[in-house]
């Protein structure tokens, strides 16, 4: 099984760029709930989105992807792939989940990615900061299943 996660350092550079002004708001107007409230909720998104893992299965055969522990996951069967190339991101595909025209993007840091196109025409762009290794993972999935 390959597995590998891309930490998102741009949503920790604002998370603590946030908190910074956060800080400096208690330190002026004193304990207040609702900045303590929005310290929780920067927290929360620091959690929830901390990098986007990437997982090659060869037992299941399958390729699947999420944010943080577990948020937005999706799983695709190998057998479903029409094809996988590694690709290069653009500053339009950002970070995060988006659709483009490129399909959807789900990037959490870099724009390096794995584009993946499914029988059925769905394309997706998994960032990751590992292309020749989730590609020799897929690559050694369709050679055991020929």
């Amino acid at each position: 099984m390959y597995k590998n996660t891309q930490w998102s350092w741009i949503i920790w550079a604002f998370l603590g760029w946030f908190a910074t002004f956060v800080a400096m708001a208690i330190y002026l107007l004193g304990h207040n709930a609702l900045l303590y409230g929005f310290i929780g909720i920067l927290a929360l998104i620091g959690y929830l989105f901390y990098g986007l893992t990437l997982e090659v299965d060869q037992k299941q055969q399958t390729v699947s992807w999420w944010f943080g522990p577990g948020v937005l996951k999706k799983t695709v069967n190998v057998n479903e792939l029409q094809s996988f190339t590694a690709v290069t991101n653009s500053f339009r595909h950002g970070i995060g989940v988006k659709i483009t025209h490129d399909g959807w993007v789900y990037a959490a840091h870099g724009f390096k990615a794995i584009e993946f196109v499914l029988e059925d025409g769905t394309q997706y762009r998994i960032g990751t900061n590992d292309q020749a290794g989730v590609l020799a993972a897929l690559e050694e999935i369709k050679k055991s299943a020929q």
